[in-house]
């Protein structure tokens, strides 16, 4: 299906509402019936139909086909949250008894998920680290369900190889899921390489405006629909219209933006990467990184993504470096047009309880400026490296 079809035509019926070029909001709870036969069937076929919006809205939809063909699913399914999208995924595919290998250092809430939340209802976990794909097999039990990947996964962008997981999950009869929201749907597609269930965190790229949240889960029919009889229709994350509206406004421009960030990424983490005061940088598509292949056959581009160690052991240095950036916002979140940084520093405390990663690591995201406007940010920031 060709890409500008997906993003500009498909699930727009336009006809429908007076040829409109946008579709409509359609912000309303309840959908009726105008006899008791069109009520039942309504009851009856509600993955279907639009009967209430905590089920069906009919701009959600638009938005549903639009991201279940981008990742070449044949359905999606929206929430209010990637949060949510990936606690109900998960929850699909496990029960109490079950076990589940998830890569380590997912994002922060999949990692309280998997270690805090399932085991308080019988669900094991036990996470591993996934750039060898034998680490799953290994640690798998005669009650292991579930194969959890994020690739590449947060702050250090580690990869898994797909494929080679996804083998081993058929071999022995396990779901997969991914978390796809780093690469998004416009450089790599996980369902191709045979994965289960692909999740998105919708408030990234796919929004794109650093204004609505969302998350999605695409797959097979069958699964889907199973998904929103249970965990979707009965914990009721949903994803409101107006947020489908606002998605479906950051889908027109998804590649035009992930084609700048792309090339403004690397022409940054080259000017990073012979800057003597970084240690290291942490990015997929560098030439230096030992898993660069398998990113290459993975994704077909790099993202706005990556992590730099500082040359120093002070947190003092550390927390200057990040003040005196003039145009990169401190915030937790990315995929947005701006660029933005995430302070490992920020996350130590007074406790004796420390994060398993250094101070001195800094994420990066970039966005749509100038890449040389950033670079001459960057350059005044590190003189007080």
């Amino acid at each position: 299906m060709d890409l500008s079809y997906i993003l500009n035509e498909l699930g727009e019926e336009r006809q429908n509402y007076y040829n409109a070029v946008a579709p409509p909001i359609l912000q309303t709870s309840n959908f009726a019936s105008n006899t008791v036969a069109d009520m039942r069937y309504m009851l009856q076929h509600e993955p279907e139909v639009h009967l209430y919006t905590r089920g069906n809205n009919p701009t959600v939809t638009i938005l549903e086909k639009k991201l279940a063909a981008l990742e070449g699913a044949e359905h999606a399914i929206a929430f209010g949250s990637g949060m949510a999208a990936v606690t109900a995924a998960v929850l699909s595919q496990v029960k109490a008894g079950d076990h589940i290998v998830c890569v380590k250092k997912p994002y922060t809430w999949t990692n309280a998920l998997m270690q805090r939340f399932l085991p308080r209802f019988g669900v094991e976990v036990s996470m591993i680290d996934g750039t060898d794909p034998e680490n799953y097999r290994e640690v798998a039990r005669p009650n292991t369900r579930l194969l959890y990947l994020e690739s590449p996964n947060s702050y250090t962008f580690e990869l898994q190889d797909i494929a080679a997981v996804v083998s081993i999950a058929k071999q022995n009869g396990y779901s997969t899921i991914i978390d796809n929201s780093h690469a998004s749907p416009i450089y790599q597609n996980p369902l191709q390489f045979g994965v289960d269930l692909v999740v998105h965190s919708c408030t990234k790229y796919i929004g794109g405006h650093s204004d609505v949240m969302g998350g999605v889960i695409c797959g097979n029919r069958e699964t889907i629909n199973k998904i929103f009889e249970r965990e979707y229709m009965t914990l009721g994350a949903v994803m409101s219209p107006h947020d489908a509206w606002l998605l479906i406004r950051g889908l027109r421009t998804l590649p035009v933006r992930m084609e700048r960030v792309a090339a403004s990424t690397r022409k940054v983490v080259a000017y990073l990467e012979q800057h003597p005061k970084v240690e290291k940088v942490f990015f997929p598509f560098s030439p230096s990184n030992p898993q660069y292949e398998l990113a290459k056959r993975q994704m077909r581009n790099n993202s706005g993504q990556f992590t730099i160690t500082l040359k120093t052991d002070s947190m003092e240095r550390v927390e200057a470096f990040c003040n005196s950036l003039q145009h990169f916002l401190m915030a937790a979140s990315w995929g947005g047009h701006e660029s933005l940084i995430f302070p490992i520093a920020a996350s130590y405390t007074d406790s004796k309880l420390k994060p398993s990663l250094p101070f001195t690591m800094v994420r990066f995201y970039i966005g749509l400026e100038d890449p040389d406007y950033l670079i001459k940010d960057l350059e005044q920031a590190l003189e007080q490296v």
